[in-house]
């Protein structure tokens, strides 16, 4: 067992360039995972309002845009985290 951990720490030694894309990948492809889902959450739950009071459409609409800007400034800040690393 320790041969086999030591084995992979020679291998992820031996490509750590590769392994830097790899890990900028992961890191923006988690980070677009969160507001995908809370973006899609808040559009559905915005949809069910504007249903149920049609004449509180408005306020709801804005409420939304905000909150899709608010969001869409998480998956912007994992793309960023992925220049730095």
């Amino acid at each position: 067992m320790v041969g086999m951990l030591t084995h992979l720490m020679a291998v992820i030694g031996a490509t750590s360039g590769s392994l830097d894309t790899i890990g900028k990948g992961l890191v923006y492809g988690l980070a677009a995972i969160g507001p995908g889902i809370g973006i899609g959450i808040l559009m559905g739950k915005s949809v069910e309002a504007m249903a149920r009071q049609p004449e509180a459409a408005g306020m709801v609409r804005g409420t939304m845009f905000i909150g899709i800007g608010l969001i869409e400034a998480l998956a912007l800040f994992g793309l960023m985290l992925s220049f730095i690393i």
